[in-house]
């Protein structure tokens, strides 16, 4: 997948997404990097310590978010993305499901569309958008309640719908890195089998994965831990992600995370059994 210049192998390699809010309300860094020089700061911490890709976001998602306007969320955003860009060149990610912030934001730089909404969240003018611009996206599974009937099968059903609509508009299966929404529209119980069957979730849909789990409350819950101390958590979850060909991480501690999945995938990949 080629990603603003660079071009990643996403079958053979796992990447690094360095988590870069720029909103006063994140769940676990809210507020800190809400102005250009800090995020910049910020920006420059997650490269030097391996992140292969930056991803900014300007709306709080975690759990009784408040939703704020298009406008405000790209006055958040688009000189951030432009003067990451500007300043060290690396491949950005945009985290929006609104159209018009897209659109901002690919005008002011970004290099990819993470949107948690899977192309769900209006009429097809995202998807659209994406097609038009031959951008690569990564579409997350969501919605609005947790009724299940046969939990991992209409996750896979709901991501199918979500793939359609990608397709459809024109976006190239080559552009397309799908999310399974660890900590989104899930029970505690689905969170953990999401993660537990990540392997199957790719295979089955036919696309790269990206996991983000970085200081979710499942970790919370299973260590009864507050979210400044789900490190630990992450780590293993990512580790468990890599093993199980997750092609993408988005995390909040580029450096720990980085080596814990060397580590790993040295394991698996760096000798050849006799």
């Amino acid at each position: 997948m080629k990603i603003g210049e660079k071009n990643f192998d996403l079958r053979e390699s796992c990447l690094i997404m360095g988590i870069l809010n720029v909103t006063p309300d994140s769940f676990s860094d809210g507020g800190r990097f809400n102005d250009i020089d800090s995020a910049l700061r910020q920006a420059e911490k997650l490269l030097a310590e391996g992140a292969d890709i930056i991803d900014i976001g300007g709306e709080s998602t975690r759990p009784g978010y408040v939703m704020i306007s298009e406008e405000e969320e790209i006055e958040r955003t688009a000189p951030v993305i432009q003067a990451v860009k500007e300043r060290f060149g690396v491949p950005v990610s945009l985290d929006t499901y609104k159209y018009k912030v897209a659109e901002a934001g690919i005008q002011a730089g970004a290099d990819l569309i993470n949107d948690i909404w899977g192309l769900r969240y209006d009429s097809g003018e995202m998807a659209a958008l994406i097609a038009e611009n031959n951008i690569p996206c990564c579409l997350m599974h969501n919605r609005h309640d947790q009724n299940y009937s046969n939990f991992f099968e209409d996750l896979i059903s709901d991501m199918g719908l979500t793939l359609d609509i990608a397709l459809n508009a024109g976006i190239k299966p080559e552009n397309i890195l799908i999310d399974p929404g660890v900590g989104f529209a899930k029970s505690y119980e689905n969170n953990l089998e999401t993660i537990d069957r990540i392997d199957e979730f790719g295979r089955r849909l036919g696309f790269p994965v990206l996991l983000g789990a970085s200081r979710k409350s499942v970790i919370g819950l299973t260590l009864d831990l507050p979210s400044d101390q789900r490190l630990e958590g992450t780590i293993a979850i990512s580790v468990a992600g890599a093993m199980k060909g997750v092609s993408v991480l988005r995390v909040h501690d580029v450096k720990e995370n980085l080596r814990a999945v060397k580590m790993a995938l040295a394991i698996m990949k760096g000798y050849k059994r006799g």
